[in-house]
């Protein structure tokens, strides 16, 4: 709060008389440092993010689109390549000769997997088909409700 030491009509020469006007000069300072601020973080905050889109046309017509391949895991521990039975060591293989020729690097795997699985029996199935050059997987999820 600002005072002043002496106006007309006063009491005095040295009497305080008080100051009604709002001093906005800190509240034009904070403004103007928190514009500063954001304006610096403003940037930060557009990150890019690589996303494998599907093509926008449809496929042609009488081309049937590929089905998904999926893989099941039962919380028994039974793990089914769409209606195959396999085991972990195996699942890459067997999904190669499933597949067939274009190769692991063109096909995307999809993982269903029970609630009850353990997570390393996931991520065991997870490995072996990176380690056969399966890196476009995904899961499915299903609704609760």
């Amino acid at each position: 709060m600002a005072a002043k030491l002496s106006g007309p009509g006063g009491e005095g020469r040295y009497t305080v008389g008080q100051n009604a006007d709002m001093n906005v000069t800190p509240m034009v300072d904070v403004m103007l440092v928190l514009l500063i601020i954001f304006m610096v973080a403003a940037p930060l905050a557009t990150v890019s993010i690589k996303l494998d889109l599907p093509p926008s046309l449809p496929p042609p017509p009488g081309q049937k689109p590929k089905p998904p391949t999926v893989i099941s895991l039962q919380k028994s521990g039974a793990i089914f390549l769409k209606d195959k039975q396999t085991d972990a060591d195996h699942v890459a293989a067997d999904l190669q000769a499933l597949i067939g020729p274009p190769g692991p690097n063109a096909e995307a795997v999809f993982i269903r997997s029970d609630k009850e699985v353990k997570y390393n029996t996931f991520m065991t199935i997870v490995n072996a088909l990176q380690e056969g050059g399966y890196y476009k997987i995904a899961l499915i999820t299903e609704d609760l409700a």
